[in-house]
């Protein structure tokens, strides 16, 4: 097993250094060559304090980490805004890439980029916390299978209580507020689960106090045919951080994980309430068990070296993350739903 060649572009997004760490976990896949500082970009982004996660690693211009030699891969890190355009020069240099999240305000700009990659057969993935979410892929099989059968509701909660008075102007800059920033983690999943929307509403609202240009408080309604999914967040929920949570309801069984995550030694939980038998499941109510889960990147980041290595195919294409960017701007105001 040969560890990857891999750079990290950016220190200032939220997940930058959860990154790092996640990639520090498993030097068997990952040798990480260095780290380019961009605390000096002029777009809107949290205050980095804590530089421990990025000690002993050399600190490099984007010049010297693209003239490396071996550099296999990059993880896209800076400023939500100034993801795609570092994406792009990633892409000029032919380098698969981890892209966080989102793929930026305007749809043109992200489907080129998206598609460029797959042109060129290069690596990329987007960062999209919930997809190494061991529960939340359950669901999804699940489904798959018909084990919940025909969905009709999805709720979503991505609300916290984190980040001070500073985080209120942060989300602010953003046109969608949070549903933008966090949302689009609860919009890859309802896509992966249940495909294009008939309708989408944004609700985005200001909560109390705060200056009315701040959108912290936030819902958007997805439509299909026979199914709604109302997702949520809301940046001043006292106690959320811990308390996000996910429902799906079908006609034959209903789940509900709650929290969506955790990483504090407990096991991963999830409530499943089945109408009939399904599988090794006999009809009735049922606690099933993930975990503990140490750490939330992980599992995406060994499937980002798999792809690399050859040893799978990408589990997301370029049109479903072009349709879950599609959505998310409609979603957080940006757009008008056509469809």
């Amino acid at each position: 097993m040969k560890p990857l060649k891999i750079g990290q572009i950016g220190i200032c997004h939220e997940h930058a250094s959860g990154k790092m760490n996640s990639l520090k976990l498993r030097p068997e896949l990952f040798d990480i060559v260095g780290v380019v500082d961009d605390r000096d970009t002029q777009a809107a982004h949290i205050a980095i304090t804590d530089l421990e996660p990025y000690a002993g690693l050399p600190w490099l211009s984007e010049e010297e980490l693209f003239r490396t030699p071996g550099l296999e891969a990059v993880a896209v890190e800076v400023p939500n805004l100034d993801l795609v355009a570092a994406a792009e020069r990633c892409l000029a240099q032919g380098l698969p890439i981890h892209l966080d999240k989102p793929g930026g305000e305007n749809l043109a700009d992200f489907e080129r980029l998206r598609w460029g990659y797959e042109e060129q057969g290069l690596a990329f993935q987007m960062g999209y916390m919930f997809r190494g979410n061991p529960a939340m892929n359950w669901i999804l099989d699940a489904t798959r299978k018909g084990w919940l059968g025909e969905i009709f509701e999805v709720q979503g909660c991505m609300s916290h209580d984190y980040g001070g008075e500073e985080y209120q102007p942060y989300i602010g800059s953003f046109r969608g507020g949070i549903m933008f920033n966090l949302g689009c983690h609860l919009i890859d999943f309802v896509v992966s689960l249940l495909g294009m929307p008939t309708g989408v509403t944004p609700i985005l609202k200001t909560a109390p106090g705060d200056e009315s240009y701040i959108k912290n408080n936030c819902l958007t309604i997805l439509e299909y045919p026979t199914a709604t999914a109302t997702l949520r967040a809301c940046s001043r929920e006292v106690g959320a951080t811990k308390r996000r949570r996910l429902k799906v309801c079908g006609t034959g069984g209903t789940v509900e994980i709650f929290p969506m995550e955790r990483f504090d030694g407990e096991v991963l939980r999830m409530e499943l309430i089945l109408r009939d038998d399904a599988c090794d499941f006999a009809a009735g109510a049922h606690t099933l068990e993930f975990g503990p889960v140490r750490d939330r990147y992980e599992d995406e980041l060994v499937d980002f070296y798999r792809m690399i290595r050859g040893e799978i195919s990408n589990p997301y294409s370029a049109e479903h993350d072009c349709q879950v960017q599609e959505v998310l701007l409609a979603a957080a105001g940006y757009t008008h739903w056509t469809r």
